[in-house]
């Protein structure tokens, strides 16, 4: 096998934990629907059930940190994989279960553990195993795949919630969606065990030899030698029996500046406007109950499109000058949003908002967040810098779902002068932020190899 087809190969495999990532926040958008009459669910209690898996992401991303460095990247991987089967089954709520929503949002909790274990773990991996050229492709592979698994889940929800009656639906058409999931997330089980261990997590741990072998497969034998001293020089500093000081002036800065980036591609709005992307067209939009699901498979074709933009700009423009453009496409797509609302003009142009909001995101902050994260913290701090930056993503992605349909709904946001815009405006603040902070704060990145990227900090 040569080095192309074996990056790629481990590549596509770690990246499924992204498609499952993708699959399994997208999936209780399409089931949400009906679960929600089937449990006659109030607004707060449709935020808990569709915002509980964000509480098991979060603590996944916690746990993820120490986790990586005792097991490594790949057994982190596969314990991930274990947990979105067992979710995938237990959310359908099968006969031997109560049918209660307690017990659905236990086994929601469950998925957002393995994904919050897998979306540090993932893109990591990737970032420590590809060559520097190509690195910022490779991790954008991993947005790639979430995207994908947005796609597919719609449509899989789409045909499923077509086949079958509204009562159906009602009755068991949500738990097939749930079930769905087993495809994916047993595939990945199984081909996770064909993957090898990261190279630099090798090396941490002092196995040169395997790391050295590794990164002959990926680098070729001349460049793999010169790839594992810079490895071990970058290590040097982190003897043994020296614990490294998280909350030293310089790591702490690293870690703040990383973690504000990750939180902010949340704040954006993305995930409310994935998450409860059907209420946003039934109501703010106007579109009829029939059209939600279809709307949602344009909204999710839009994503995946931009996003193969982003894989292959990436590398040949730089992160930040697509920070940048996305960023200006986010506020240009809420504005046009925002201001149809206002002026009670609902209709294509609100659509138009949506679509540029949901490509500009796609061709930025989604895929480009995950491929700095996954280069810009150090060797010897990236597992638990990681953790901290990816466990506050989802804390935040809790607060956006879990307030964005009270705010949607409250009193305020519904009548002069917002009329259903309120949300939006607050999200384009946010993207500002964003701006100021990519000019201020982060680094170019772009065909340096992650030991050039930890000596910028230095």
């Amino acid at each position: 096998m040569n080095k192309k087809t074996f990056l790629l190969l481990i590549t596509a495999i770690s990246a499924l934990g992204g498609l499952l990532f993708g699959y399994d926040t997208g999936v209780i958008n399409g089931a949400q629907f009906y679960l929600s009459k089937y449990f006659e669910l109030d607004a707060t209690l449709k935020g808990w059930v569709v915002g509980s898996a964000l509480l098991g992401c979060f603590v996944g991303a916690i746990v993820a940190g120490p986790m990586s460095i005792k097991f490594g990247r790949k057994w982190s991987l596969i314990i991930s994989a274990i947990l979105f089967s067992v979710s995938a089954w237990g959310s359908g709520l099968p006969e031997m279960l109560p049918e209660t929503v307690t017990m659905l949002v236990v086994f929601r909790i469950i998925g957002g553990l393995g994904i919050g274990i897998a979306s540090m773990n993932a893109p990591m991996y990737i970032a420590e195993i590809a060559p520097s050229n190509i690195r910022g492709k490779m991790v954008t592979y991993y947005q790639l795949a979430i995207v994908i698994g947005f796609f597919v889940v719609f449509l899989a929800t789409y045909f499923i919630g077509n086949s079958l009656t509204e009562a159906q639906n009602l009755q068991f058409g949500w738990r097939r969606m749930f079930w769905s999931e087993l495809v994916p997330s047993l595939l990945f089980l199984v081909l996770l065990f064909f993957v090898p261990k990261s190279p630099r997590w090798l090396a941490i741990k002092g196995e040169d030899s395997q790391a050295l072998d590794i990164l002959s497969k990926v680098h070729g034998e001349g460049e793999a030698q010169k790839e594992l001293v810079e490895i071990k020089s970058s290590l040097k500093s982190d003897e043994p029996k020296v614990k490294v000081n998280y909350f030293s002036k310089a790591i702490l800065a690293i870690i703040v500046i990383g973690t504000a980036l990750s939180v902010l591609q949340q704040f954006t709005g993305i995930n409310a406007v994935l998450y409860y992307g059907a209420d946003i067209f039934e109501k703010a939009l106007g579109f009829g109950k029939e059209d939600v699901l279809a709307q949602q498979i344009l909204l999710a074709f839009v994503n995946l499109i931009f996003t193969f933009v982003a894989m292959y700009t990436v590398d040949k423009y730089g992160r930040k000058p697509l920070l940048y453009v996305g960023s200006i496409g986010m506020i240009l797509g809420f504005l046009l949003l925002g201001v149809s609302l206002q002026q009670d003009a609902v209709g294509l142009i609100s659509l138009i908002g949506v679509l540029i909001f949901i490509g500009s995101f796609a061709l930025s902050m989604g895929p480009v967040v995950w491929v700095i994260l996954s280069e810009m913290f150090p060797n010897k701090i990236r597992s638990v810098a990681m953790s901290v930056a990816v466990a506050a993503q989802w804390a935040a992605n809790y607060l956006v779902s879990q307030t964005f349909p009270m705010v949607m709904e409250s009193e305020a946001n519904n009548s002069a002068p917002w009329n259903g815009s309120m949300p939006y405006f607050i999200f384009i603040a946010f993207i500002l932020v964003i701006i100021f902070l990519t000019y201020k704060f982060i680094p170019e990145t772009k065909g340096k190899s992650l030991e050039e990227i930890e000596a910028f900090w230095e």
